[in-house]
This record gives structure tokens, sequence and C-alpha cells, in this order.
């Protein structure tokens, strides 16, 4: 079975540990939802957010959500300017039998006009 990337970005108004989980469990909800996927079937995931969150690692509400076997890493994103802040990212590495082009990358909040060809969903 193909390993397949699969992103995701959302944003937060608040530098706070509930802020930034209940983000990022939305973000996972949705990209799970939107691609038809199980926890089982995801290899890897890798996070990052903008320096000005620090309050909590956004692979936290993955584990939250019962990824206890799946391989997580977080990490600061690159300080870009005029980038896009108060920011998470996700990469995730999913089994699937879905070709690339069937994909569905999910961009939630203030990071939806991050990337132009992804469908908006709010």
């Amino acid at each position: 079975m193909p390993c397949r990337g699969i992103r995701g970005a959302t944003t937060v108004e608040t530098d706070t540990e509930a802020a930034i989980l209940a983000a990022t469990r939305e973000l996972l909800a949705r990209l799970m939802e939107a691609n038809g996927f199980r926890v089982e079937d995801v290899a890897s995931a890798f996070f990052t957010a903008t320096r000005d969150l620090t309050a909590a690692f956004p692979a936290t509400a993955a584990r939250q959500l019962g990824w206890e076997h799946v391989a997580l890493l977080d990490s600061h994103e690159m300080e870009v300017p005029g980038a896009l802040s108060m920011c998470i990212r996700v990469l995730l590495h999913v089994n699937t039998e879905k070709r690339q082009d069937q994909v569905i990358h999910v961009y939630l909040r203030g990071a939806q006009h991050l990337r132009a060809t992804a469908p908006a969903i709010s």
C-alpha cells in the first residue's frame, strides 16, 4: 500500500495550551474525515508551530485522540518575514490506496490562504 503525505494547517488566536490542543485536535479530525483514514493507517506525523506558540506541543493533541502508536514529532516553523503567525502545521504520512491527486489537504481558520489549490474548509 502506498504511503501518501497529507498536509494541514490551522491558526489559533491565543498562545494557550487549550487553544493549541483544541485547534490541533480539530485539524486532525478534519483530515481524517476528509481522507477517510484510521489512526492505524498513520505511519507518522510531523507538526510545526510558529515561534509565537509555546504553551503546548501540538503532538499532545494527537495523543489525546488515541494516536498512541504513531510516531510523532514537533518542531518550530522557520521564521520568514511576513509569514503567517500563530500557525500550526502538520504533515501526515498515511498508508492509503488513494492516488496523490485524491488526497485532500485541509487548511482551517487563518491558514486557509496558505494553499490556493486546496479546497477551503471552514
